[in-house]
């Protein structure tokens, strides 16, 4: 992970301040965001084996896979709420530890509706984790340190594909170990890092800078005051302003593309391992280090899209132009999905959509000023959630309906040239959402 380029050189003990920040803050909370998606995502690795043993239908299964996020979305908002309430330590400490408690419990899985009811329940335990995570973070950054304080927290989304894909394989192997099928395997092995990692954050993450007890005085009085600086004439907008939301054009503006972005993530992400087992005639070993290998490559375009979109001081661009190239390789997967032609369209949709993270995060993080943040990040978040409802039970009822899986993906040409039009309508001012110099530093 680089170092931070904190621009305070004229301020060594802010400087310092922010670098202790950096080191102490970040690497832990990216930790627990992969560990977060790998519990809600890994069903797609158990999912053919899983159906069998329990005879699931496709329908069933995108359903099941679908209900995590009307839970996870209903909850986004009292979720940062109460962490407001109780502090961030001791909240997403919480978090962590419901969702993998919940997370080991869907090993236990023997009907259609434990499984219904456990994966509600799992939406529940990790609501409010992602939007949480980007305010506490927002409160020890000032804004020409966010957009790459953010990135860096977000990396864990595509390197949790590389660990699930390069762990797929061997759990899946100890089927009849202990008496346990591969999937359970999955899900009780990919759950314990959330319950370890509760302890650690409930240890060692403090609430805010001013309780940062691996601060000295005068760097957490500094850091508190640039901090507060920064988000001068902010303070009108009060954490609980929902209202200053929703009469928000561009937050809507935004919250719809996230509909339609993580709908279409979703409906690629429960359904990328069979897709691709089908189209290569791979296993489910070799199809785990394909998809760990997507992973990695994520990671890549993510940070080289969000310094392209730094060095030039624009979003929008960036953002968009990943929206088309979703919107291609859904085109070409949709009539070639057999074949390498058909997988290089999926792996497209997905590195895209790796891509725009960093500027997207960055047009996310400035939709309203001070602690009406808070509530714009877990609106918009929770509106890109029921997108993600959307997806998986739209690919489990098409392949149903059709047979495979090409209809459903060919289909998601529609959400990708939507979201691709809100972008632009959310950043037509100015052709692109600029950031200031003194912002990025």
């Amino acid at each position: 992970m680089p170092a931070p380029v904190t621009d305070v050189a004229d301020d060594p003990v802010l400087e310092s301040a922010l670098r202790k920040a950096w080191w102490r803050l970040i690497p832990l909370l990216a930790v627990c965001y992969l560990v977060a998606y790998m519990d809600r995502a890994n069903i797609s690795f158990a999912a053919d084996t899983m159906s069998r043993d329990l005879h699931f239908t496709p329908k069933v299964y995108g359903l099941g896979a679908g209900l995590f996020f009307v839970s996870y979305a209903a909850c986004e908002i009292p979720s940062n709420r109460l962490l407001l309430r109780f502090g961030a330590r001791r909240w997403l400490a919480r978090i962590m530890l419901t969702w993998g408690v919940v997370a080991m419990a869907m090993m236990f899985t023997r009907s259609t509706r434990s499984f219904y009811g456990l994966r509600l329940l799992l939406g529940v335990a990790e609501a409010g984790y992602f939007p949480g995570a980007i305010y506490f973070l927002s409160q020890w950054f000032p804004r020409r340190l966010r957009a790459r304080a953010l990135s860096l927290f977000y990396i864990g989304f595509p390197l949790s594909s590389a660990i699930m894909g390069a762990l797929a394989g061997a759990l899946l192997g100890l089927d009849g170990k202990l008496g346990l099928r591969g999937w359970q395997w999955i899900f009780l092995v990919e759950a314990l890092p959330a319950v370890l990692l509760s302890g650690v954050m409930l240890w060692g993450l403090p609430d805010n800078p001013s309780a940062a007890k691996w601060l000295s005085a005068e760097e957490r009085e500094a850091l508190v005051a640039e901090v507060k600086q920064d988000d001068g004439g902010a303070s009108e907008h009060h954490a609980g302003s929902l209202g200053v939301v929703l009469r928000s054009v561009r937050v809507w503006t935004v919250a719809v593309f996230y509909f339609c972005g993580l709908g279409t993530l979703y409906a690629l992400t429960f359904s990328l391992p069979t897709v691709l087992g089908q189209s290569l005639g791979w296993d489910a070993g070799r199809v785990g280090y394909l998809i760990g290998g997507l992973g990695v490559l994520g990671a890549v375009a993510m940070l080289g899209n969000a310094w392209l979109s730094d060095r030039s001081g624009k979003r929008g661009p960036y953002i968009i132009a990943c929206a088309w190239l979703m919107a291609i390789g859904a085109v070409i997967t949709g009539t070639h999905l057999a074949g390498w032609q058909g997988v290089a369209g999926v792996l497209l949709m997905m590195l895209s959509y790796y891509a725009m993270q960093g500027p997207l995060l960055g047009v996310l993080t400035t939709l309203l000023p001070g602690e009406a943040s808070a509530v714009a990040i877990a609106f918009v978040n929770m509106c890109g959630i029921a997108g993600g409802f959307v997806g998986p039970y739209w690919m489990g009822w098409m392949r149903e309906a059709s047979g495979g899986y090409a209809v459903g993906i060919g289909a998601l040409v529609v959400p990708c040239c939507v979201a691709a039009a809100c972008m632009w309508a959310a950043t037509r001012k100015s052709a692109s959402v600029t950031v200031a110099r003194e912002s990025l530093g």
